[in-house]
């Protein structure tokens, strides 16, 4: 099983490249089940989820290419021959129940097996199946799978999300482009991702009104049409990159980075006293002072702040000057990176959903075991600052969600290198 070493050596300076989003282009992926005509999607991450969605895709009958060195993928699904997504590849990642609505709404008929994932909670799909319910689908659940029926196709109706779920949101919203009638849901996700979901799905001809609110309104069609769309840049691997600077010092710029997706984190940037400044390629970010002041942090729907740079924003807080709290609202069970930065040195209180972290002077180098997808990341943050030489063992989280990151933190001078598994 591969590791990743890292050694503390002072500044960053450089650029940084951001690629699309993973969780914009998983979403955006099994669109293609849709319509018979080709998607195209360029600005496509290179990641080890991508591979699988694909893998996916390909076993229920669509064509998937992987052009210019991966960062175009060319969809088709102009005949699906199979219409059971199997516990072999679903298993591997929470976004395959993303494909449950897409082929019910096309073809009236799916079994998808219940998904995995990062272990950071329950994160059940009762939503999914509530949505869908709402527009007429027949569903029972037997032997671990989501048998799915709706012999006269679905039906618009009214889907009222008692919390907001972006997964359930972007499964209601594919399967209502379809659905007979309209369809309104309320407490929709408001998340970049799925903007950009209903962007590309408006590029093939739905019709959605109500795009980046609340309250989705979606007038059925009888059927989508091709189209080529851009992934929307990664806020999380944006905002995760923008740490890299305010942890180590140095200045760096994000490639492709836009302050529309990170406002809520650049706020609590400003306030622990690092710059983020515009620049027409992205953003720069530098710190203000040698150390950073705590600040506190509450998790939230966007635009609030992300659940995803939760366990980044605690590696900065370990070394920042004062006491900072940091409650997690999303997702239960998402502190288990806080005891392997205190085996570096961070002083991590976690009482339940809240964990209070005073800072320390500097973190010191310790071998470190990641536990989900980002939990790795902040172990590499923490070890970029701290004195002596890091091990993240079982980084094959990582690969799900970070495209080359050894190579682009080494392009703005970090010691980082990969060691790989027997």
């Amino acid at each position: 099983m591969d590791s990743i070493v890292v050694t503390g050596n002072g500044p960053l300076q450089g650029q940084i490249p951001i690629a699309g989003a993973k969780n914009a282009c998983l979403t955006l992926m099994p669109a293609t089940l849709l319509s018979e005509e080709p998607l195209t999607l360029t600005n496509a991450p290179r990641l080890s989820d991508i591979r699988t969605m694909a893998q996916l895709l390909q076993s229920l009958g669509a064509e998937v290419s992987q052009l210019q060195d991966g960062q175009v993928l060319a969809l088709s699904s102009r005949a699906l021959d199979n219409h059971v997504a199997d516990y072999d590849i679903v298993r591997k990642m929470r976004a395959s129940i993303l494909v449950l609505g897409p082929m019910l709404a096309r073809d009236g008929h799916a079994i998808v097996s219940l998904p995995g994932g990062c272990a950071i909670g329950a994160r059940p799909v009762d939503l999914h199946l509530r949505a869908l319910e709402a527009m007429g689908a027949e569903l029972d659940l037997r032997d671990g799978y989501v048998h799915a029926r709706a012999p006269g196709g679905l039906k618009g109706g009214t889907v009222d999300f008692p919390f907001v779920s972006v997964g359930a949101t972007e499964n209601a919203l594919m399967a209502a482009t379809l659905a007979k009638g309209t369809t309104v849901i309320r407490n929709a996700a408001r998340e970049p991702e799925v903007v950009d979901l209903a962007d590309c799905l408006v590029r093939m001809g739905a019709r959605i009104d109500g795009i980046g609110t609340h309250t989705l309104t979606v007038e059925g069609v009888d059927r989508l049409r091709g189209a080529t769309h851009p992934v929307v840049p990664d806020r999380i691997e944006l905002g995760t990159y923008m740490l890299a600077p305010a942890i180590c010092g140095g200045e760096v710029e994000c490639l492709g980075g836009r302050f529309d997706l990170v406002g809520a984190f650049c706020e609590k940037l400003d306030a622990a006293g690092v710059d983020v400044t515009e620049t027409d390629s992205g953003l720069k970010v530098a710190r203000r002072h040698d150390r950073v002041r705590a600040v506190d942090v509450t998790t939230a729907p966007y635009p609030g702040f992300p659940t995803d740079l939760q366990a980044q924003m605690m590696a900065l807080m370990c070394t920042a000057e004062g006491v900072s709290v940091l409650e997690e609202q999303i997702f239960e069970n998402r502190f288990m990176h806080a005891p392997e930065l205190m085996r570096m040195g961070a002083r991590i209180d976690v009482q339940g959903g809240t964990a209070t972290v005073t800072g320390v002077e500097r973190l010191k180098g310790a071998p470190v075991m990641a536990t989900d997808l980002r939990a790795s990341v902040s172990l590499i943050l923490a070890g970029l600052a701290a004195e002596g030489e890091t091990q993240v063992n079982r980084v094959y989280h990582l690969d799900r969600g970070y495209e080359r990151v050894e190579e682009k933190l080494r392009g703005v001078g970090a010691r980082i290198e990969r060691i790989k598994g027997r």
